[in-house]
């Protein structure tokens, strides 16, 4: 068994990521290489889509917010010893309760239905994660495999539901109908409007807000809490969680729970902030992106903030490096995603052992 790889917290968590993913686009870069195209040209246009314009860089962080709550939500269930691969069932069923809640409690002063969303899609996705929680810590039954099948169950769910029960009558499509006006959140640009600020109109809304104050609360929490403190030592050892007092039982179902009321901020932004209305397959995939930042950001908020930025280069400049260069589709850029998602989890030992080499060598030197 090799020895325990020591270093720095802060090398852990952003310098062999840095690393990871610089030499995954050089990987990256050989491929585009193989095609006919040019690399720099390449990254040339995917960071001018993304970061180059106002516009652009709003859609990149509405990106970013999405991968920001489902990365969070990997990583407090990946803090207690559970893989959590249930954030896009858990952000749908977060979605049918905005809606349930919105649409139905249209009775409420205006100024209460933004956070009275908000609490339904966090309870909705804490309920939905509850029950595979519930099942590992009491029944013995795996993780993985139960929010596997809860993720299928949430999509044939919403399904149905949108095709016979909450579809709006008049519309062949299905949706609901819209939220009231008073339960949308602000886009940024409107925001900056108030202040005689003027910014480029993107997806971009104050979500992003509530993404940034809850991956400071969740750093409090896990670094900072006794809490935190009975699930890093569950994720750590059961058995010594139990010599100490703590009931493991009871921490993975609390830690699911936390983690499916964070994926539900998914389902805040795309909906209340963007769509404004319960529509299929408004979660696109990114509950299952979530995992790939969480390991990449090493489950702390700060790495998964990075990250969650990064993928949402990925998403915006990959749609105009498409446009601007048609040989490198969309597929292309999930290939490119794919092989960062490689280097910084498949490969991850052989970064950190580089990084801790580096970074002993002056200590070696002074001896």
């Amino acid at each position: 068994m090799s020895a325990p790889i020591d270093m720095p917290k802060w090398a852990d968590t952003v310098l062999v990521p840095a690393i990871s993913v610089v030499a995954a686009f050089l990987i990256a870069g050989l491929v585009v290489l193989s095609i006919g195209e040019n690399p720099l040209t390449a990254t040339r246009y995917l960071l001018q889509g993304s970061l180059g314009s106002g516009e652009g860089l709003g859609f990149t962080l509405f990106y970013a917010t999405d991968f920001i709550f489902v990365g969070l939500a990997v990583a407090v269930a990946y803090h207690a010893g559970l893989f959590n691969i249930g954030g896009e069932g858990q952000a749908t069923l977060a979605g049918l309760g905005i809606a349930l809640a919105l649409n139905n409690l249209t009775f409420l002063p205006g100024f209460l239905l933004v956070p009275v969303g908000i609490l339904a899609a966090a309870a909705f996705g804490a309920a939905w994660a509850a029950v595979p929680g519930y099942l590992q810590a009491r029944r013995g039954s795996h993780i993985v495999i139960t929010t596997i099948m809860f993720n299928w169950l949430a999509s044939v769910l919403i399904v149905y539901l949108l095709v016979n029960v909450l579809r709006e009558p008049q519309s062949m499509n299905p949706e609901t109908r819209a939220f009231p006006d008073a339960s949308y959140i602000p886009f940024m640009h409107e925001a900056f409007a108030w202040f005689g600020v003027t910014i480029p109109a993107s997806q971009l809304n104050l979500t992003l807000v509530l993404a940034l104050v809850s991956a400071y609360l969740i750093w409090l929490l896990v670094y900072r809490s006794r809490l935190g403190y009975a699930i890093r030592v569950v994720g750590s050892s059961p058995t010594a969680a139990v010599y100490a007092g703590i009931s493991p039982e009871r921490i993975i179902i609390i830690a699911m729970v936390l983690s499916g009321a964070l994926a539900g901020g998914l389902a805040v932004n795309e909906l209340m902030g963007y769509q404004h209305r319960l529509l299929l397959e408004f979660t696109s995939g990114y509950g299952f992106v979530g995992i790939a930042v969480a390991l990449m950001g090493r489950a702390h908020p700060v790495g998964i903030v990075l990250a969650s930025l990064l993928f949402g280069i990925l998403y915006q400049g990959g749609a105009e490096l498409a446009f601007e260069q048609p040989n490198i589709t969309r597929d292309m850029v999930v290939v490119i995603g794919g092989i960062i998602i490689l280097f910084a989890g498949a490969l991850d030992g052989l970064f950190r052992r580089l990084v801790a080499h580096l970074l002993s060598r002056p200590k070696l030197a002074g001896m």
